[in-house]
């Protein structure tokens, strides 16, 4: 299964590189159908668990792996049952298994009674919405080949793209970016969106929780869409 950077790497090949299909299955090396897939925004298929799969040692404990997982719900965060958990709780009942194969199982377990969404197509107001990322590119400067740093801004109503390539990812390069972009579209989009970019957000501990991570803005990206709101 392509994970969503893959997809990613796909379109902006085909969309803003403008490359054939046949060209991006072989630097992928993926086969053509995938590539068209990908292209026309196929949702991807929930994975379904195939019975059987569960090897000899851990078969007999399956059911009771999946009673605890299905206490989760109803526990406290502090008392759901984790890996290790799980692991400890059969194995005073008996199991000779690894921890490794109750971690897989779970994984998997997740997968078929929490299935992923099917995301559907997105209808966009004009001058609404915006995406924004980084991407990289080889170019030939002076007669050498260097990696660039591709800032991309696009309107998702008109899929119209700035693109525009820069030496680092640095946060003025991210903000001159946008600068160029909004005086090259002649406005401002009401809303961007941006994919954990390290320039947009950054990650902290949850002083509750300190497993969890999570995003907060820039300093500088604050006070960019304070100045966004400002021009609109």
């Amino acid at each position: 299964m392509l994970s969503e950077e893959e997809r990613e790497q796909i379109r902006r090949a085909y969309y803003i590189d403008h490359l054939k299909v046949a060209q991006i299955a072989r630097e992928t090396g993926h086969c053509r159908q995938t590539i068209q897939n990908v292209i026309a925004d196929v949702p991807r298929k929930p994975y379904q668990l195939r019975e059987g799969r569960p090897g000899p040692v851990f078969k007999p404990f399956q059911k009771r792996v999946g009673e605890l997982l299905a206490q989760n719900d109803s526990l406290p965060p502090k008392q759901r049952y984790t890996t290790h958990k799980i692991f400890e709780t059969i194995r005073a009942e008996g199991y000779q298994g690894c921890e490794s194969r109750i971690g897989q199982f779970r994984a998997e377990w997740k997968q078929v009674h929490f299935p992923p969404e099917v995301f559907l197509p997105l209808e966009f107001e004009p001058g609404q919405d915006a995406q924004c990322d980084w991407g990289e590119a080889i170019a030939i400067i002076a007669g050498k080949k260097q990696t660039v740093q591709v800032f991309v801004l696009r309107l998702c109503y008109s899929r119209r793209a700035f693109v525009m390539a820069f030496p680092t990812q640095e946060q003025e390069s991210f903000l001159y970016g946008h600068v160029l972009a909004f005086s090259h579209f002649g406005g401002v989009p009401h809303r961007i969106s941006y994919d954990n970019l390290a320039t947009a957000v950054k990650l902290a501990l949850d002083k509750r929780d300190k497993r969890r991570r999570l995003r907060q803005e820039n300093r500088t990206s604050v006070r960019l869409a304070r100045a966004m709101r400002k021009v609109k």
